[in-house]
């Protein structure tokens, strides 16, 4: 019979998301300040080729034609991001009504259209002013971070049920707060731990402010997820997967389980303990109503006497000679159907989403139309994936595409395209892509 939107049953979510500072544009439009994303990109070197994301989508103008077309393509759900400098232009105190008004225009758009929006309340864009502070690093941000998760709900609330509190806390803080190559651009085992814990006692913070002003809201978070092997059988290959594999898939889900940080595979964790004060334990555990996994690939992991702290190295994909999209992942979407195995293994674990799954391929135009037979494979060997992983036994409830639009891919510009509709950036033009017709066909009732 194939692959059918049916056999999920008539309550399973599909949608798309996307993110605010990677298609709004409108980066100092009607009063919002800048975060540290329009920072990060005026540091020479950071962003390749020198891009920006002043413009990006230009949703911020274009949201109108975007969410009709949207809706022409069958997308019943739209998971989206509110920016934090758009509605605090200093990360707090002063709100900026304007920003409040565009989103409320946003919304009620999209219910006109019957849409349904999931509101991500931090997807990276830090206020600049909150981060002259400290930002993650400084554990104030979490006091911060609930009084704008309040004003969100409080203006929001009564139209907008579905809510994800962080996206990919390990991203942004091992790539923003560790390695650097992400905004703020900070280094260091310091910054990068402080940073975790905050992170971590936030999304449970912001999950209790959301219930306490909206008791039947949905609320969830979301994780970046990948799954990991050891490059061969020896103990040190597999003991390093481990290591990795606490590093980059429990190290934000565990706490909010009540199990605490995977200390025992990863010592160096436990240097955290300066950062904890009384009852951080138990204020970083929160009962979601849903969990959001975000998978894209798998790693393979060797033991390396070089990587300070984890003492393991990444095995290329290149390396391995294996098939890769653009951001030089290798395409493997059974890691998904690993991930959603992993995650619903836990005891206590509530429903589970795929929040965000994709590919990046080139895509060209040819007499206006885009044929990405790659990316359409993708989707549907993932949802196959999905699928199985349901067929197990899986409470998994929905899925979402990453992406709609071609975007702006924070470090890498332009160049990888996740989109189910090209965007040509000079012009705005958009066109649906092939995988964006397919999908549009799978969803159509």
């Amino acid at each position: 019979m194939g692959l059918t939107k049916e056999s999920f049953g008539t309550d399973f979510i599909w949608g798309v998301s996307t993110a605010a500072y990677q298609i709004e544009g409108g980066y100092l439009k009607d009063g919002k300040g800048f975060s540290i994303w329009d920072d990060f990109v005026r540091k020479s070197g950071k962003i390749a080729k020198g891009e920006h994301a002043d413009v990006a989508c230009d949703f911020y103008h274009r949201y109108d034609d975007d969410l009709k077309l949207m809706r022409y393509m069958n997308i019943r759900h739209h998971r989206f991001s509110i920016s934090w400098s758009r509605i605090f232009p200093v990360g707090r105190g002063e709100i900026n009504q304007a920003g409040i008004d565009y989103y409320n225009r946003l919304i009620d758009h999209m219910l006109s259209l019957g849409i349904t929006p999931w509101v991500t309340l931090y997807h990276w864009d830090l206020p600049s002013s909150l981060e002259i502070k400290g930002g993650w690093t400084n554990r104030d941000v979490v006091e911060w971070f609930g009084d704008y998760v309040a004003c969100c709900v409080r203006n929001f609330g009564d139209r907008v049920k579905h809510w994800m509190v962080l996206n990919e806390p390990m991203v942004f803080t091992g790539a923003g707060y560790f390695l650097g190559i992400h905004a703020p651009g900070r280094r260091g085992l310091n910054s990068f731990l402080a940073a975790t814990h905050h992170a971590a006692l936030a999304q449970a913070h912001g999950a209790r402010i959301i219930k306490s002003l909206q008791p039947e809201s949905i609320v969830g978070t979301t994780f970046s997820t990948s799954h990991i092997e050891p490059f061969s059988a020896k103990d040190r290959d597999v003991q390093a997967a481990k290591r990795a594999d606490a590093l980059l898939n429990r190290l934000f889900v565990e706490p909010l389980l009540g199990l605490g940080y995977p200390t025992e595979e990863i010592k160096t964790l436990r240097k955290m303990e300066k950062y904890m004060q009384a009852d951080d334990e138990k204020n970083l555990k929160f009962d979601m109503d849903f969990v959001g996994v975000q998978n894209y690939t798998r790693e393979i992991v060797a033991h390396s006497y070089f990587i300070p702290y984890l003492r393991a190295k990444l095995v290329t994909a290149q390396d391995r000679q294996v098939p890769v999209t653009t951001m030089n992942w290798e395409v493997y979407t059974e890691s998904l159907y690993h991930i959603l195995k992993k995650y619903s293994a836990y005891e206590n674990m509530p429903p589970l989403m795929v929040t965000e799954n994709g590919a990046s391929f080139p895509d060209e135009v040819t007499r206006g139309k885009v044929h990405d037979p790659a990316r359409t494979q993708y989707l549907q060997d993932a949802i196959t994936h999905m699928q199985r992983a349901k067929d197990d036994g899986v409470d998994v409830r929905g899925y979402f595409v990453w992406t709609f639009l071609d975007n702006f891919e924070w470090a890498e510009g332009y160049d990888p395209r996740f989109g189910l509709v090209h965007v040509d950036f000079e012009t705005q033009r958009r066109i649906i892509k092939d995988s964006g017709k397919w999908y549009a066909d799978f969803l159509r009732e």
